[in-house]
């Protein structure tokens, strides 16, 4: 996928805003050529799904699929990621974040982390934009700076129109810190897993799409009694400590149809 000539580093001042507000968006990737060929790529295998399925509730794309991992390799990506992690990290996750237009989906305020038994928690997500996004079509909106208080209570909501099961109730949000994350198509963003985040439903007759890259630094380790199904790609440097099982480079195309999958599932489609 072609790359934006605006691709680049991680200046100072970015990282400085990485650790005092827990993200960094606006980031260039890819040129208008790359683009298309993100959303053709985010068409494609989202067209592979039964139709009884939610894309929202797949993951492990970078598992299962040879051009997804593709992606996740792209180097613009991997750099600015390794400009917060350092040399030396690990992919396990690669989902899409999609709402049609009109679309009534919520994603709750809430925290990575609740929901992540992997420790210590400095994990870092990437959202990629497929389309432009902004506030009228459900842009992410986060609160700035809210990283730093540790965990939140987390309550259960059943609300048939939230992608997430658990929420962080809204008298706990500063509402004078909330951004939203607007981002052109092929630009993407950075956040702690610690940062309070979450997105509203689209009112708009645009489609919105992020995809969502879950990276980690060779020394988290997952608690396999709580999830099995870990397991991890390294994408730069070394792992001298080896904490995690180890998934293969996808050698072909299968599909996830599950929020969580042993990634052994689909080798045996390739």
């Amino acid at each position: 996928m072609e790359i934006s000539e605006k691709a680049r580093r991680l200046t100072e001042i970015e990282k400085k805003q990485y650790f005092n507000e827990g993200f960094v968006k606006s980031l260039p990737v890819f040129s208008k050529k790359g683009v298309i060929e993100v959303q053709n790529l985010f068409e494609d295998l989202s067209a592979r799904l039964p139709p009884n399925i939610d894309i929202n509730k797949t993951n492990m794309w970078n598992k299962a699929s040879k051009r997804f991992y593709e992606l996740c390799n792209t180097s613009s990506i991997l750099n600015y990621v390794e400009d917060i992690l350092g040399k030396n990290f690990y992919l396990w996750g690669g989902m899409f974040f999609f709402k049609k237009p009109k679309s009534q989906s919520v994603v709750p305020w809430h925290q990575d982390a609740q929901y992540w038994p992997l420790s210590p928690s400095k994990s870092v997500t990437v959202w990629l934009a497929v389309y432009d996004t902004d506030k009228e079509n459900a842009a992410m909106k986060i609160v700035s700076g809210s990283h730093k208080k540790n965990i939140y209570t987390h309550k259960i909501n059943k609300d048939k129109n939230y992608l997430l099961d658990q929420e962080v109730s809204e008298d706990q949000i500063d509402k004078n810190n909330i951004i939203f994350m607007n981002l052109k198509a092929g630009e993407m963003s950075l956040h702690t897993d610690a940062l309070l985040h979450g997105s509203d439903a689209n009112n708009s007759n645009r489609p919105r799409c992020g995809i969502v890259l879950r990276f980690s630094p060779i020394d988290v380790k997952a608690d396999l009694s709580v999830w099995p199904y870990f397991s991890v790609q390294l994408l730069r440097g070394t792992d001298k400590l080896n904490l995690n099982p180890v998934a293969p480079k996808p050698r072909g195309e299968a599909t996830p149809i599950k929020p969580m999958q042993f990634h052994e599932e689909f080798e045996k489609q390739w």
